[in-house]
């Protein structure tokens, strides 16, 4: 990989050991890839926050970076293992929550924005069309390139830290016209379905291959669904939807295979999350609930009662929480508001073995990643559980 004498600098130490570290890791990545060059970013976003998935040696790692190195572009967090307010109502240990605050202070220290959400997009780090980016949530990055045409390989944590400190990533997979053209057709058969149980079923069929959909047509909030479930369920990272996202070209699927989603997929896809039965939390806003979301949800259970004795988490941004008082105060009733974190990256384990959502991506990593049996429902349903 070609490097300039500003990158070689870096590589040699002489900006610092933190910079050097970033920069060598850069250019593994990039003859693993055979990447010619490194390129600019705009922003970078970070996973690998939560204490649970990190621990101490992740704790090692960004402290040996803190010392000397700062991110040179506009960089978020994903989310981190709890609320920084709530952490003793989560049931939070104090040992936890004190590496948990450590782990989010390294990340300051390097410059990085902790606002804790895995839909920066919605706020703190919105990216235009066209822009490079180092992103490392599955499904934030996959909406990044798919509904706004920026441009990002699924980054893992590390990868995407050490961009976000040089400034700049290698320059192979999607960052290439080449390899954001669409792979598979999927025909979608179903009048408005519910776009997390079609991400699910998709996902499984297509792997990481580049999905073109007809027949949809989805706001923000159901986009966001349906990329992180692909995510979860495959490993997709980038996505077209025929008149709604900004690269997909009707003629770029001439020749191409033609996968048709139906009734019957989305409800073996449905059968197949369903694991359990009598939820002990009842858990919305994987990914992240946005503004209209709370609003919508406010809405619908304003003036009701609340019924059953799970306990309730809508998982949020501080941000968007801050965003919208009125339907916080409404929904503070029926359960908890939690912001800086999800079900996923909490230690849930330690309460709860069986977790009701609306998240096929939290459907697929809840038995691995917190030991829970899972009861998959659309967001009514769950609406119909809590009051």
């Amino acid at each position: 990989m070609y490097l300039t004498k500003d990158e070689e600098a870096l590589l040699s130490g002489e900006k610092g050991e933190g910079s050097r570290k970033a920069m060598e890791l850069l250019v593994a990545l990039g003859d693993i890839f055979e990447a010619p060059r490194l390129i600019p970013i705009s922003s970078a976003h970070l996973s690998g926050v939560s204490y649970k998935t990190i621990a101490e040696g992740g704790i090692s790692f960004l402290e040996e970076l803190a010392v000397d190195a700062k991110v040179k572009v506009p960089t978020t967090l994903n989310p981190a293992g709890m609320d920084r307010e709530k952490w003793k109502e989560m049931g939070i240990s104090p040992r936890f929550a004190d590496r948990q605050q450590h782990i989010i202070e390294c990340y300051e220290a390097l410059g990085v924005t902790a606002d804790c959400s895995c839909t920066p997009f919605l706020s703190t780090n919105i990216p235009r069309k066209g822009d490079t980016l180092a992103w490392a949530e599955s499904s934030a990055l996959s909406f990044a390139n798919s509904m706004v045409g920026a441009r990002t390989n699924r980054e893992g944590g590390p990868g995407a830290l050490a961009a976000a400190i040089v400034g700049k990533t290698p320059e192979y997979g999607l960052h290439l016209d080449e390899n954001r053209k669409p792979s598979v057709v999927i025909d979608v058969e179903v009048e408005d379905p519910d776009h997390s149980l079609l991400g699910q079923a998709v996902g499984s069929v297509v792997g990481s291959r580049i999905p073109y959909f007809r027949g949809i047509r989805p706001d923000t909030d159901r986009a966001k669904m349906l990329a992180a479930a692909m995510a979860a369920a495959g490993s997709v990272a980038l996505f077209h939807i025929e008149g709604v996202t900004p690269e997909a070209d009707p003629r770029s699927i001439k020749g191409l295979e033609h996968i048709a989603i139906g009734k019957r997929e989305l409800e073996a896809a449905r059968n197949k999350l369903n694991t359990g039965n009598d939820p002990e939390l009842i858990a919305l806003g994987c990914p992240h609930l946005s503004v209209e979301e709370m609003r919508s949800l406010a809405s619908k259970l304003k003036g009701r009662k609340r019924r059953g004795d799970a306990e309730v988490w809508f998982c949020t941004s501080r941000c968007t929480a801050a965003k919208c008082p009125k339907e916080v105060e409404v929904l503070s009733r029926f359960g908890n508001i939690v912001c800086d974190t999800c079900m996923i990256v909490a230690p849930i384990e330690e309460r709860f073995k069986t977790t009701a959502t609306n998240s096929a991506k939290a459907c697929n990593y809840l038995p691995t990643l917190c030991s829970q049996k899972v009861v998959f429902r659309d967001t009514d349903g769950l609406l119909e559980l809590i009051s």
